[in-house]
């Protein structure tokens, strides 16, 4: 009586690409290699999915690799920081933070809205109240030294 091998499990694979370049050099190509996936394959069809986003915008990548070496993937939208330090007009944020130190930018309630419907959009996200993602929105800008006016 032979044994038939059990299937492989799909694994996942989390990472954040910039829109429109992605390329099977690192961190894409070792990743997908472990896994026995081409990466030129996953790159080709990256870069058409996203070639209406603005290039090099940063987005998650969820990517399933199946037993039989295929793959499907979902991108994401990109991550709050992004959005934040866009409407703030910053480069990065504060590497310190709290009363003695000041704030590296501004930005106010309806940009963090804004920002929030979007998020909103995200599988996983839809079941939540608009204010709660307010909030975790303002948590984000707080933690990156980014003041919420009104």
């Amino acid at each position: 009586m032979s044994k038939k091998a059990p299937a492989a499990a799909a694994s996942l694979l989390r990472l954040v690409v910039p829109a429109g370049k992605a390329t099977p050099s690192p961190p894409i190509g070792p990743a997908l290699g472990q896994r026995g996936v081409k990466s030129m394959d996953f790159c080709k069809q990256f870069n058409d999915r996203t070639k209406n986003v603005e290039s090099g915008t940063p987005l998650p990548v969820i990517i399933t690799v199946k037993g039989d070496r295929t793959f499907t993937f979902v991108t994401k939208s990109p991550p709050t920081s992004f959005f934040l330090k866009r409407a703030a007009g910053i480069e990065k944020g504060a590497t310190n933070i709290g009363k003695e130190h000041p704030f590296v930018g501004k930005v106010n309630l309806k940009q963090v809205y804004e920002i929030a419907k979007i998020k909103q959009a995200d599988d996983g996200m839809g079941h939540l109240e608009l204010k709660g993602i307010c909030s975790g929105v303002i948590g984000s800008a707080r933690s990156m030294g980014i003041e919420v006016v009104a």
